[in-house]
C-alpha cells in the first residue's frame, strides 16, 4: 500500500481570499467563511472542481496572516489559526490563546492510496456529541463510526452505519467548544479515541479530499447557529404535519384508510396525517394509482378532506424497466438514468422488480422528475415520503463502477438521498404555488434540512429502540436536523400495550409525531389496546395538540438560529458532566422551557437529573432543586416531564385536527421564577409562503418576577392571530392564578398580578 505524509511546506501565496500552502504531495487551501468559521481543503487535486452540497455561502473576500521562518497565523476576532510549516500542522486557538483542536505532531494528516486520513491531538477530559443518526452513548468518545448511507433494516441499538450521513461533530473539553464538518461525501470515518489507547481522534475518507469547517464559537448554540447558517436552515413545516400522523405497510385500499380516518373521528382521538406505503401503487410503479384498490384518488382523498386529513404518499427511486410506463420510457429516452461506464443503463432489483434509477445529481432530471408528481398533487396529495434512496437494492450495494453523470457509486451514494429529497421540494413547491409541501427521507446528507424532515427508519418494538430513538432524535438535532421522527410503536415487532402508551407519551414530545409498523404486524392505531389505553393515547395526542402554539413557535426559533426542537442537555448545560452520564444521557429540552425523561414501558419509576436552576413537574406542580438527581414516580400515564423556572408555553385547548378553528383563546403558562424570561410566539396560517413576505404574528412574552408582571410586546407582522382570547396561567405561585383578557394585537400588553 502505497503511504505518504503531508509532509512540510514548500510555498505560501496568497490568491484572492484564499491562501495556499503547497506541500510535495498536496495543497492546503485556507478560506475565511465568517470570524468563526474557517475552512481547511487538504487536495491532491487542486484543480478539480470545487463544489459543495450541503455549503451555501461563500467565503469572504479577504484573508489576512501572519508568517515567520517556522509557522504561519490567520487571526479573526473568533479564532487563531497556527500552521507549523515543517511538518505542515493545522491548530486551532481561541483570540485568548486556549487550544481548541490541532492536528497530531506525529502524523497529522497522510493517504494510503487514495484514503486521507487526519490524525488530531486528543484533550484529556474532552467529550464529543454529534454525527447525526448514529448509535451508543451521547458522549461519542471511545466509539468509532463509518459514515455509508445503509438500507439497515431490523438495525439493532448498536448497528452502525445506518440511513444518514452528517459528518459534523462538537468536541467539549475545559471550558471550550468547537465544531467539525468533514464536507466529504465519500464513505468516511470517525474514531473518537476507541482504537489507539485514547492517544488521538482520527477521521477521514476513502477518498477526496481532508476538506473541513472548523467552527470556533464559544457555546454548543452558537456552534449549531454557525453550521445550520453555513449548511442552511429549515423552512416553515406546513402546521399540519406537526399534528399526528397515521401509516402503516401498508392499509391495502383507499376504503381502508378512509375507515381508519373515520374510526379517529369517531373515538375523538385528534389526527391530522393518513399515509398510503407501497401498495396504493400499480405493480409499485412510482407516479401510478392502483386502479382496483384506488381506482379514484381524486374522490377518495376528497373524503379525507372532507374529514380534515391530509394525505402523503411513498415515493422510491427505482423506476421499473417495463416499455410503455412513462416514467421509464422518458427516462430511457432522454438518457436519465445511471449508467454503467460503457453507457448500458444499471439495472437493480427492488419493490417493482428490475429497476434504473435517476441521476439526480443533475438538474434537468430532477426537473422531470419534479414535474412527475402531478400524479399524485393533481388528485390532492400534499405530503411526499422519500424511501429506499441510500439507495436500496435487494441484499446488495450498488456496484461501484455505477455512474451518475461523471460520477462513481462510492463518491455519491451518501448525498443520493438528499439529492433526490431535494428534487422532491423543488419539484412539489413549485407544482403546489404557495402552498408548503411536506416531504420526508429515508436517507441524508449534511444540508438536507434544506427540503425535507427525516425518520430514523426502520426501528424495532422493543424498549431499547424506544430509547435510541430518543437519542438519535437529539444527535440529529445537534447535527443540523431539526425536523425528525421515530415510527412510534417500532416498525417491526408487536409492542406490548404498556409500550405503545409509553411510546406515545413520548411521542408528544418528538418533533414529527407519525405511528407506523411493518406489514403482517398487528394494527397499532390508538383504539387496538382496549378502552383504557385508548383514553391514555387520547390524552397523550390532545396533549401535543395543545401544546402546537409552543411547538410551532419553536420550529420558528430552529429557522431563525439552527437550534433544534429536540435539545440533548449538552446544548444548554454543556459542561455539566451529569447530562452526559447513561442514566440521563436520552433526556433532553423540549423547545426552551420542558425537559423530558424518557423512560421504558416495564418501569414505573426513573432516575432523572435537573441541571441548574429550578423545575416544576408538569403533571403536578411539584418544584425541584437543580443540580441534584431524583427517584421520581413514572407510571404509564405521566412520564416524567419538568417545566424551567420561568418558562413560557403558550398553548390552545383540544382540537380534532390544525384545520379546526377551536375557540380563539390562547393559553400562555408561566412558571414562577426569581428571574425574568422572554418566549419569541410566532403564528402564521401554517400553509402558504405568505410568512416570507412578512404575512406573520409575532410578539416577545416577557414575565418579569420582581415587577409581578408578564408583558406581551405589540405584535409584528400582518397576519391576524386565530386567537381573539389570552389567558395567562401563572403557575408555581402560592396558587395558580388565571387572567383571562381580549387580545390587542396593536399595543404592548402588561398584565400584573
Amino acid at each position: 500500500m502505497d503511504f505518504k505524509m503531508l509532509g512540510p511546506s514548500q510555498s505560501v501565496q496568497q490568491k484572492s481570499n484564499k491562501l495556499i500552502i503547497k506541500t510535495a504531495e498536496a495543497e492546503a487551501h485556507i478560506t475565511i467563511y465568517s470570524p468563526s468559521v474557517i475552512r481547511v481543503n487538504i487536495t491532491r487535486q487542486p484543480a478539480g472542481a470545487d463544489e459543495s452540497f450541503a455549503v451555501i455561502r461563500e467565503p469572504l473576500a479577504q484573508i489576512a496572516y501572519e508568517e515567520t521562518a517556522e509557522e504561519i497565523i490567520v487571526k479573526t476576532s473568533a479564532l487563531t489559526l497556527r500552521i507549523s510549516k515543517s511538518p505542515l500542522r493545522f491548530a486551532f486557538y481561541t483570540p485568548g490563546g486556549e487550544l481548541l483542536s490541532k492536528d497530531d505532531d506525529r502524523f497529522g494528516t497522510n493517504w494510503q492510496n487514495s484514503r486521507v486520513t487526519n490524525y488530531r491531538e486528543l484533550q484529556a477530559d474532552e467529550k464529543f456529541i454529534g454525527l447525526g443518526e448514529k448509535v451508543g452513548n451521547l458522549n461519542r468518545r471511545a466509539s468509532s463510526f463509518t459514515n455509508w448511507n445503509t438500507d439497515a433494516s431490523d438495525h439493532t441499538p448498536k448497528t452502525d452505519p445506518l440511513y444518514e450521513t452528517f459528518p459534523f461533530f462538537i468536541g467539549i473539553h475545559g471550558a471550550v467548544t468547537y465544531g467539525f464538518f468533514l464536507d466529504n461525501t465519500h464513505k468516511s470515518y470517525f474514531d473518537f479515541g476507541a482504537s489507539c489507547d485514547d492517544q488521538f481522534i482520527w477521521l477521514g475518507a476513502e477518498d477526496g479530499d481532508l476538506n473541513y469547517y472548523f467552527f470556533g464559537a464559544q457555546t454548543v448554540g452558537r456552534i449549531l447557529e454557525d453550521y445550520t447558517w453555513l449548511t442552511g436552515r429549515m423552512e416553515m413545516p406546513p402546521l399540519w404535519s406537526l399534528g399526528y400522523q397515521q401509516c402503516r405497510w401498508s392499509y391495502m385500499t383507499a376504503q381502508e384508510v378512509l375507515d381508519v380516518a373515520s374510526k379517529f373521528r369517531e373515538h375523538n382521538v385528534p389526527a391530522d396525517v393518513m399515509y398510503c406505503d407501497i401498495d396504493y401503487m400499480e405493480g409499485f410503479k412510482i407516479f401510478t394509482w392502483n386502479n382496483e384498490t384506488f381506482p379514484d384518488p381524486k374522490a377518495f382523498i376528497d373524503k379525507l378532506k372532507a374529514m380534515n386529513f391530509k394525505l402523503v404518499t411513498i415515493v422510491d427511486p427505482g423506476i421499473k424497466v417495463e416499455e410503455g410506463y412513462q416514467q421509464y420510457d422518458e427516462g430511457v429516452e432522454r438518457g436519465y438514468f445511471a449508467t454503467y461506464p460503457n453507457g448500458e443503463n444499471y439495472i437493480g432489483e427492488v419493490w417493482p422488480g428490475r429497476c434504473h434509477f435517476p441521476d439526480f445529481f443533475r438538474e434537468d432530471v430532477r426537473e422531470w422528475w419534479g414535474a412527475a408528481f402531478t400524479a399524485l398533487t393533481e388528485p390532492g396529495v400534499e405530503g411526499f415520503w422519500n424511501d429506499m434512496n441510500e439507495p436500496a437494492v435487494w441484499n446488495q450495494n450498488m456496484p461501484w463502477i455505477v455512474k451518475f453523470g461523471d460520477k462513481f457509486m462510492p463518491e455519491v451514494r451518501n448525498v443520493y438521498g438528499m439529492q433526490m429529497a431535494r428534487a422532491t421540494y423543488d419539484g412539489t413547491r413549485k407544482i403546489l404555488g404557495n402552498k408548503r409541501p411536506f416531504v420526508l427521507t429515508r436517507a441524508a446528507y449534511s444540508g438536507t434540512q434544506r427540503y425535507s424532515a427525516v425518520w430514523t427508519g426502520d426501528n424495532t418494538a422493543t424498549d431499547e429502540h424506544l430509547l435510541l430513538g430518543a437519542r438519535l432524535v437529539n444527535s440529529l438535532g445537534v447535527s443540523g436536523m431539526a425536523y425528525v421522527g421515530v415510527d412510534i410503536g417500532g416498525f417491526s415487532g408487536n409492542p406490548t400495550p404498556e409500550m405503545m402508551v409509553r411510546w406515545n407519551n413520548l411521542g408528544i414530545y418528538t418533533p414529527m409525531y407519525r405511528n407506523h409498523s411493518i406489514k403482517d404486524s398487528d394494527y397499532r392505531e390508538p383504539w387496538q389496546y382496549g378502552e383504557e389505553n385508548l383514553g391514555l393515547i387520547r390524552k397523550f395526542i390532545e396533549d401535543r395538540y395543545r401544546l402546537l402554539p409552543y411547538l410551532y413557535s419553536a420550529f420558528y426559533q430552529t429557522t431563525q438560529t439552527g437550534l433544534p426542537v429536540c435539545r440533548t442537555l449538552a446544548i444548554d448545560y454543556t459542561h455539566d458532566k451529569a447530562v452526559y452520564y447513561e442514566d440521563y444521557q436520552n433526556q433532553f429540552l423540549f423547545g426552551d422551557g420542558l425537559l423530558v425523561a424518557p423512560v421504558i414501558s416495564t418501569a414505573l419509576t426513573a432516575k432523572v437529573y435537573l441541571p441548574c436552576g429550578d423545575w416544576y413537574r408538569l403533571s403536578t406542580g411539584e418544584k425541584f432543586e437543580g443540580g441534584k438527581e431524583y427517584e421520581v414516580d413514572a407510571p404509564l400515564h405521566d412520564m416524567p416531564v419538568f417545566a424551567k423556572a420561568g418558562a413560557i408555553i403558550p398553548q390552545q385547548n383540544v382540537i380534532q385536527s390544525t384545520q379546526d378553528a377551536g375557540d380563539g383563546i390562547l393559553e400562555i403558562h408561566v412558571w414562577n421564577s426569581t428571574e425574568p424570561s422572554t418566549f419569541v410566539y410566532y403564528e402564521d396560517d401554517g400553509d402558504t409562503y405568505n410568512y416570507e413576505q412578512g404575512t406573520y404574528h409575532k410578539r416577545n412574552i416577557t414575565f418579569t418576577p420582581a415587577s409581578k408582571t408578564v408583558t406581551l410586546s405589540s405584535v409584528e407582522g400582518g397576519y391576524t392571530s386565530k386567537y381573539t382570547q389570552i389567558q395567562v396561567v401563572l403557575k408555581g405561585f402560592e396558587e395558580v392564578m388565571k387572567i383571562d383578557m381580549v387580545d390587542n394585537a396593536n399595543d404592548e400588553i402588561v398584565i400584573e398580578w
